[in-house]
C-alpha cells in the first residue's frame, strides 16, 4: 500500500511526519542515541526484518537524519550515524518517552531519563530556547509565518476565528490549562 507523502505540504508537523512518522523509523533512532550503528545491531535491538531494516534505513539516510559510513572493506560493512538533523531529534525521542511514562505505562516506569553526571531523575518538558518557559496551551499560539502560503494562512485565520480561551483546572505540573472553544455561529 502507498503512503501519502506531506513532504510538498508547508505545515512542519506534516513535513516531519513525511521523515519520521512511520514507527520503526522512530524506534531506529531511538537505539540510534543509544549508540547502534550497525545493522545487525539494530536487527537484534528490534527484532524487525532484514528487507524492512534496509528500507527503513535508507529512508532515514535520504531524509538526512543518518548518514552511512563503511567501517569495513570486504565485504564492505556500513555504520549507521546520526547526523546533526538527527540528533536534533532527540527532544522529540525524549518527548514521546516522558509522554508514554505519564500516560501509557500501567504496568510501572521500565525506562528514566536520569542526569548523566549526577544520576538525578530528569522529567522531560518542552520549553522555550531563549527564555526557558515551559510551553504549554495555556502559553503559546501558533501564526502564520513569512513564508506561509495561502492555504496556511487560511488554516491560521479559521484556527484564530474559532478560538477563545477557556480556563481549566491546573492539572499535573500546569499551573492552567486553556483548550480552544469553538465560537458559535
Amino acid at each position: 500500500m502507498q503512503r501519502t507523502s506531506f513532504a510538498r505540504q508547508q505545515c512542519p508537523v506534516a513535513r516531519s511526519l513525511d521523515c519520521v512518522g512511520e514507527w520503526w523509523s522512530i524506534v531506529i533512532l531511538r537505539d540510534a542515541f543509544h549508540g547502534l550503528s550497525r545493522f545487525e545491531e539494530f536487527q537484534e535491538s528490534l527484532g524487525i526484518s532484514s528487507n524492512m531494516l534496509s528500507r527503513r534505513l535508507k529512508a532515514l539516510v535520504k531524509s538526512g537524519l543518518l548518514q552511512r559510513r563503511a567501517y569495513q572493506q570486504r565485504p564492505t560493512r556500513y555504520a549507521y550515524l546520526l547526523t546533526p538533523r538527527g540528533r536534533d531529534f532527540l527532544p522529540v525521542i525524549l518527548a514521546l518517552l516522558a509522554w508514554g511514562n505519564r500516560h501509557l505505562a500501567t504496568e510501572g516506569i521500565a525506562v528514566e531519563v536520569r542526569d548523566r553526571l549526577t544520576g538525578q531523575l530528569l522529567d522531560p518538558i518542552v520549553v522555550d530556547r531563549g527564555t526557558l518557559r515551559h510551553l504549554t496551551t495555556a502559553t503559546i499560539s501558533l501564526a502564520a509565518g513569512p513564508a506561509a502560503g495561502p492555504g496556511v494562512r487560511a488554516r491560521m485565520a479559521r484556527v484564530a476565528s474559532h478560538r477563545r480561551d477557556v480556563r481549566l483546572p491546573a492539572g499535573p505540573g500546569n499551573r492552567a490549562l486553556r483548550l480552544p472553544k469553538r465560537a458559535k455561529h
